[in-house]
């Protein structure tokens, strides 16, 4: 697939993570409970993942079990992300929430690739490559300011 293409699903991605969590903040209110609009939320995941596990080739799901047990963390992070989002941004605001998370999300991504954690490719923390990242986190504190 071109580049291009990645990186416009990312960018629906990115737009749909704001979406998930002023819709989820609203039904966990609505609920009055976080969690239940947590469960609720990973029902509904569950099954748009199940079925396109279905559709793309269900044997994968069989080599499951011979994975590295650290793998199966990215389960509890999206839990801890959704729970936290979900009770937090009704009282901080959908922006302010959602720009720690973007400030996290930065910080961490260039660990990751500058060692080439969990089999990303190396792609060294330079000098160019801090700057920009600080002028992207610069971005995101403007934008909560204004």
């Amino acid at each position: 697939m071109p580049n291009h293409v990645y990186a416009s699903i990312m960018l629906l991605a990115g737009i749909g993570i704001p979406l998930l969590a002023a819709l989820n903040a609203a039904l966990g209110q609505r609920l009055g409970s976080p969690a239940a609009a947590a469960t609720i939320l990973f029902c509904v995941a569950l099954a748009v993942a199940t079925l396109a596990t279905l559709a793309t080739g269900p044997g994968a799901l069989a080599r499951a079990a011979g994975a590295p047990p650290h793998l199966f963390l990215a389960g509890a992070l999206v839990a801890f992300y959704i729970l936290s989002v979900t009770a937090i941004a009704p009282r901080f605001g959908v922006g302010n929430a959602v720009f720690f998370v973007l400030v996290g999300q930065l910080i961490s991504a260039a660990i990751i690739d500058h060692f080439g954690l969990f089999g990303a490719p190396v792609k060294p923390l330079t000098i160019s490559r801090a700057a920009g990242l600080a002028l992207m986190a610069s971005g995101v504190v403007l934008t909560q300011r204004a």
